[in-house]
């Protein structure tokens, strides 16, 4: 396949992935709203920074000129330091809100909508990563597979979350939901420094 062309596909599973979280971010935050979940508001805001996510990536991806190969690398770690500040800004809110659940205990109420939600991402996201991970090898973007990562973790965070749901639904185990909000904090932190550092590194 031409590179241009890979430039193109990269681009539109780009757009599906912004196109698909701001989806999957809308349900999740109503849903969760109305259930008082904040495993299930921190899903729909982590679907909201993987959607700016996916908006830095196609700036990027659109940055592209084969003809300027300097000005590529310092957008790429442009793209990738936005990245990890994504995950650090999710991960900061849900830390906070997963905590003040369980201190003052919150309990929220259950969610049959938000395990819809949640097997819906187990099955979309694997597959969305790795797509974008093959494009971004292909075409040479560690900003898109970093890109991918994040999609990576979204199908991860997928998985506590539809436990601690089911947790809460099935059995009425109300702590299942922010202990499952500090497992998706400790993940974004250890995400976003981790390319934070990447970009550091390389200039």
């Amino acid at each position: 396949m031409h590179q241009e062309e890979m430039y193109r596909q990269a681009l539109r599973l780009e757009y599906f992935t912004v196109g698909y979280n701001i989806l999957e971010a809308l349900a999740s935050i109503f849903f969760g709203s109305a259930a008082g979940s904040i495993a299930l508001i921190g899903f729909g805001l982590d679907s909201i920074i993987e959607s700016l996510s996916g908006l830095i990536l196609i700036w990027r991806l659109r940055q592209h000129k084969p003809e300027n190969a300097g000005n590529e690398a310092k957008i790429e770690r442009k793209a990738i330091r936005f990245v990890g500040i994504t995950f650090l800004i999710l991960a900061v809110y849900v830390l906070y809100e997963s905590l003040q659940k369980l201190i003052l205990a919150e309990v929220p109420q259950s969610s049959l909508p938000g395990i819809v939600i949640a097997s819906l991402s187990l099955i979309i996201m694997p597959a969305l990563w790795y797509k974008k991970r093959d494009m971004g090898r292909r075409i040479g973007s560690r900003a898109l597979i970093a890109d991918s990562e994040e999609t990576l973790a979204c199908a991860f965070l997928s998985l506590p979350l539809l436990l601690g749901l089911l947790a809460n639904y099935l059995f009425g185990f109300w702590q299942a939901d922010p202990i499952t909000g500090l497992i998706i904090a400790v993940f974004l932190i250890r995400e976003g420094l981790e390319w934070w550092r990447e970009a550091k590194e390389d200039e």
